[in-house]
């Protein structure tokens, strides 16, 4: 765990949106930060989706981040194997 720096406005808009969602400050900041690293990792998803996957990784008890990005992978299938030509 370590310490994060952030700006005094910043700080102001943590503590009104925690006190407006019951949760701590250090929990509204971990959201707001996992909310946008999940943005980034998946730039096509909505806020819906984002937080459709934040409970499936909940239920599923791993919220780390090879779940979120095996969560959304595609899924692997086997290269079709290259046609052969029957030269006569």
């Amino acid at each position: 765990m370590g310490i994060v720096k952030i700006s005094d406005l910043m700080h102001d808009n943590l503590r009104t949106a925690s006190d407006a969602l019951s949760r701590s400050i250090n929990a509204q900041a971990e959201h707001w930060m996992r909310i946008g690293m999940l943005s980034e990792l998946h730039p096509g998803l909505c806020h819906g989706d984002i937080c459709q996957l934040m409970m499936r990784a909940k239920q599923a008890g791993d919220q780390s981040l090879a779940f979120f990005t095996q969560e959304l992978a595609p899924p692997v299938t086997a290269a079709p194997k290259a046609a052969r030509r029957v030269v006569r």
